[in-house]
């Protein structure tokens, strides 16, 4: 029974895991879907793509009371809701005929409903289970996503090309219903509520607690609430730096498929590619990931944000005609350091504003960081509808890459609590 509290937290993150996997996975099959909605309705791309974008700017307005829901009634209450949501909105889809239809239903529903129990859910209360391992046990929970999308998204492609795009909306819904809505009864807020500690090891000898590894003494002691957070230059820092993070990310998630197929890929290919993008995630998220909890959370977002402007890059050259080795390296530099972004979105937040109202200051952000996941597909369709080339868009999200750098640097989580990789070198040092 002792170590059962160690247990339960690794429980927690393979729930994480799994709902992770099929809502993240709800979400991206939209780039599947997009193709063939555009020729079967003759909508714009920017029309089209807009009911993405619009599902999350959606959950950006009420991503706040998502954050204090969570504060309020805990993950479990907020993660079933975003399974019913999301489940209703793909199998709703199946009835679609018009384009408010699109945007109620794998727009609002399906946006929403995702918000509630992936990334951003996630990052709300898995940080409160692990203070050593944070970044590690986080970036564990996310490689799901991963998984989700080598397994079920090849598989959604072969039910559009067969049964059409309305058979994939209808298994993915019934399959997500069937899954999450038991598996998140055991899902906890934090260790306290069953009498546990952080790591599942308390305070044990060479333990990181979660005030041995305070840097700004004065900072850390303060209550942080909504009011006293949007105060401060840190917390807009953060803000410019999700915008542009989930810009980046989901301007070419949305827009990959369509694209690579333009260029001369076959359909199968461009969706294996999605899925390997995913894939190649897996082992980038947990390596860079328990990295951040050694180095720092700066230097891998910086890492990542590296990683989506060489994806760009590749995309750009990718003009040019289809190539495999540059396919390798849009899919590499996306998913094996891109996709590890995901890993610290939490721990940067917690380092800088831990405390009760986590969660709703964590929501607040998620405007920020959803503000730009819907304006990245959104604009870069309009782009194209305008130009006819996703040239000037790529171009764009590469100059954004670079301003997310320089704004998480500038807010600073290490100059307010160290890494645990940096709390015990500099304890062992001391002894």
């Amino acid at each position: 029974m002792a170590r059962l509290p160690f247990f339960y937290g690794w429980i927690i993150v393979a729930v994480a895991f799994v709902t992770v996997a099929l809502g993240v996975t709800a979400r991206t099959a939209f780039s599947l879907m997009f193709p063939p909605i555009v020729d079967e309705f003759g909508w714009d791309r920017g029309l089209a793509a807009g009911a993405f974008s619009f599902g999350f700017l959606v959950s950006a307005l009420v991503s706040p009371v998502v954050g204090r829901l969570m504060d309020r009634r805990g993950p479990r209450f907020v993660i079933e809701i975003g399974v019913l949501l999301t489940a209703a909105g793909l199998v709703a889809a199946t009835r679609i005929e018009t384009p408010w239809q699109l945007y109620a239903t794998l727009g609002v529903l399906v946006g929403g409903g995702a918000n509630c129990m992936t990334f951003t859910a996630q990052s709300q209360y898995l940080p409160n289970w692990f203070v050593r391992r944070r970044a590690l046990a986080i970036s564990i929970a996310f490689s799901g996503a991963g998984f989700g999308a080598i397994l079920i998204l090849p598989w959604i492609q072969e039910i559009i090309l067969h049964d059409g795009w309305r058979s994939s909306c209808w298994t993915l819904g019934i399959l997500t219903l069937a899954v999450l809505v038991p598996l998140n009864l055991v899902v906890r807020k934090r260790p306290e509520d069953i009498g546990a500690q952080p790591d599942g090891d308390g305070q044990r000898v060479g333990a990181v607690s979660r005030s041995s590894n305070v840097v700004d003494a004065k900072w850390a002691a303060i209550e942080w609430t909504t009011s006293r957070a949007i105060r401060t230059a840190r917390f807009w820092w953060i803000a410019v730096a999700y915008f542009c993070g989930g810009f980046v990310w989901y301007a070419v998630q949305v827009h990959q498929t369509k694209y690579l197929v333009e260029v001369g890929f076959s359909p199968m290919q461009a969706a294996w590619a999605l899925g390997l993008v995913a894939m190649v995630g897996v082992p980038g998220q947990i390596f860079l990931g328990a990295l951040s909890d050694r180095i720092g959370r700066e230097l891998v977002w910086s890492i990542t944000s590296v990683g989506f402007a060489v994806c760009y890059a590749a995309l750009l050259a990718l003009a040019a005609g289809p190539s495999q080795p540059l396919l390798y390296v849009m899919v590499l530099s996306q998913g094996l350091l891109g996709y590890a972004m995901t890993s610290v979105m939490g721990p940067i937040v917690a380092e800088i504003f831990e405390g009760p109202h986590f969660g709703s200051i964590f929501g607040l952000l998620t405007v920020a960081l959803i503000g730009g996941g819907a304006a990245g597909p959104f604009i870069a369709g309009m782009v194209h509808d305008r130009t006819g080339s996703y040239g000037g868009a790529f171009i764009l999200s590469i100059a954004l890459c670079l301003v997310s750098i320089v704004a998480v640097w500038r807010a600073a989580p290490g100059k307010v609590r160290m890494v645990a990789g940096r709390a015990r070198a500099l304890a062992e040092a001391k002894i």
